[in-house]
């Protein structure tokens, strides 16, 4: 089956399980009415006639509590189901192009000033971001958003190949995932790793001593006094006991505190990393990440749960009977407080690891549901044989529907170092760009690609192809541009080679100043190794001289005027582009030129 036969299969399953839950609801509500009114009939008919026993009310009583927590049940299991049905109709959607605004967008790692991000769309609405992202936490967010923004060595990009291999075909586990409990709004982990991170405050050996000793000394002061009367015992123990209480405050809310405003965000991840446990998975990648959750020979979703009590325990200092009844008597805040440090000491310095390890699945998995629905997708193959190398047979990009996208051969290896696309505005030559790096973004982060087949080395993609003037920074669109030429220049001095997209170079300036300066830049980057695409509508670019013999390809897309439109075919094609229909299209537009 097809991904999106296998969507919709599960999709109306799914469907019919929601609509029987709904009337299973219906059904039990009815039945609590009922319960509700024979329960109060009967001990109406039992105060008035005095025929019977009013004890006879708690039957109906009994089974309407019954009926609750059968309600109860049926309503978790129905919004299960709800969030089941939502994953397989924003599957479908996606499958289907209707996705765009629909789903995590990661604006907030969108950086103005990043050496590709918004050249390529990386962000926001209708972005490779927003199509890939199946992570439910921050961290997951972050993780895929990390390997989106930055290269990877050719070994970890393996790795993730065989994440991906494994987690791919899962698609019972993506619902699994899907349907656990949304993580708090704006929840981070952040907050909890510090909290974990941080020196135990409470290290003194007699205050485990006393919170041990009062409590129990008290307990017996009670039981002295219930026996014999003697209750000075019981109020000096008291005394002290408030003293140590109010005395330690400060230091048990510094412990606590941190505590409680964690268990949001520990939450977040907890269900996660407790189903990813008793997966079990067939790739070494993905035992090797389960194997690293664990601690002191329990499991991070064990462990979790211990926390998770203990902020519970710590929250409930609000509440006014552990207030009045607890705090001080059993020294409770103490008590929770000496715990919570045994936890830290015990599992503190691995929390961290638990956190990026459940980034790293989410990160995955989202590969992996990118993945399974683009089955024609291929992974590409990584060399690390001679220099710089990206040689694509059908390269197209990954945000046009398959059925749109028009699929050309680009090859930059050996002797040929830059392409030189010409061609009128709305030709291609910018799609064409960013075609080659989203798809060598997707590559470097370990996610398949939109190709028949693509070979490269490791690279660094760096783009000019959205700069434009800022009023704030108070800079024009041409200095945008030459500083962002800069941190192209400096990418390139180092490793891996970079991948430069330049679309329109130096169209700022004057047309002799453009041809100078561009010859000069195209000359630097492959005197550093790197390659590249450089777009144009100026003719005069394509004539660039000073390079190594074949070192510049010329290659171009045309268009033709059909009844006062331009039509284009999107199709790549060697040489210079030979004609213009500039003049005939301002003509077509009632321009008198």
């Amino acid at each position: 089956m097809s991904p999106a036969d296998q969507y919709s299969s599960r999709l109306a399953e799914r469907e019919a399980t929601l609509r029987h839950l709904e009337r299973l609801q219906a059904r039990i509500g009815a039945l609590r009415l009922l319960l509700a009114g024979l329960a109060v009939a009967i001990a109406l008919l039992a105060w008035r006639g005095h025929r019977f026993s009013a004890l006879w009310a708690l039957l109906p009583a009994a089974a309407f509590a019954g009926a609750i927590a059968r309600h109860a049940v049926l309503r978790g299991r129905y919004v299960r189901a709800g969030r089941a049905v939502a994953f397989y109709r924003a599957g479908l959607a996606r499958i289907e192009n209707r996705w765009a605004g629909s789903g995590r967008q990661g604006e907030r790692f969108n950086d103005a000033h990043h050496v590709y991000a918004a050249d390529l769309d990386l962000f926001g609405e209708g972005s490779l971001f927003e199509s890939m992202c199946a992570a439910r936490t921050s961290i997951g967010e972050e993780t895929l958003a990390r390997w989106l923004l930055a290269p990877t060595r050719c070994e970890e990009i393996r790795v993730r190949h065989e994440g991906v291999a494994d987690l791919r075909g899962r698609l019972a586990l993506r619902e699994e995932l899907a349907m656990l409990d949304e993580p708090p709004a704006g929840a981070r982990p952040q907050g909890l790793l510090s909290w974990a991170e941080s020196a135990n405050l409470l290290e003194r050996p007699w205050l485990k001593t006393v919170a041990l000793v009062l409590p129990a000394l008290l307990i017996a002061s009670a039981l002295l006094w219930a026996l014999m009367g003697i209750w000075y015992a019981f109020a000096a123990l008291l005394l002290v006991e408030a003293a140590v209480h109010y005395g330690l405050e400060a230091r048990l809310d510094a412990v606590l505190d941190p505590a409680e405003s964690a268990f949001d965000e520990l939450r977040a991840f907890a269900g996660l990393l407790a189903l990813v446990e008793r997966v079990p998975f067939e790739s070494p990648a993905m035992r090797a990440l389960v194997e690293s959750l664990s601690s002191g020979g329990r499991s991070a979703s064990r462990a979790m749960g211990g926390l998770a009590t203990l902020a519970q325990l710590a929250e409930s200092r609000e509440n006014q009977f552990v207030h009045w009844f607890l705090a001080v008597p059993f020294l409770f805040s103490l008590q929770v407080a000496l715990a919570a440090e045994r936890w830290r000491r015990a599992h503190g310095a691995i929390v961290r690891t638990w956190v990026e390890a459940a980034g790293r699945f989410e990160a995955l998995s989202s590969i992996a549901q990118y993945a399974f629905e683009h089955p024609e997708d291929p992974f590409p193959e990584l060399t690390q044989a001679g220099g710089a190398r990206f040689r694509a047979t059908g390269i197209g990009h990954p945000l046009i529907p398959s059925g749109q996208c028009v699929h050309n051969d680009v090859e930059l290896a050996e002797r040929t170092r830059v392409l030189l696309v010409s061609g009128s505005n709305m030709s291609g030559k910018s799609t064409l760009l960013r075609a080659v790096g989203l798809n060598a973004v997707l590559a470097m982060a370990g996610a398949p690609v939109r190709a028949q087949a693509l070979q490269m080395t490791a690279l660094q993609v760096g783009a000019s192809i959205r700069v434009n003037d800022s009023l704030r920074e108070g800079s024009s669109r041409f200095y945008a541009e030459i500083a962002r030429l800069r941190q192209l220049n400096e990418l390139a001095e180092g490793t891996p080679p970079l991948l430069f997209l330049l679309d329109e170079m130096l169209q700022g300036t004057n047309s002799k100043d453009r041809r100078i300066g561009a010859e000069a830049i195209l000359r630097s980057f492959i005197e550093r190794g790197a390659i590249g695409l450089a777009s144009t509508h100026d003719l005069a670019l394509t004539e660039i001289r000073g390079l190594t013999d074949s070192a510049l390809r010329n290659v171009h897309f045309e268009d033709h005027m059909v009844e006062g439109r331009m039509k284009f075919d999107f199709k790549l094609r060697d040489g210079v582009v030979e004609k213009s229909n500039g003049l005939e299209l301002m003509r077509a537009m009632g321009l008198r030129v």
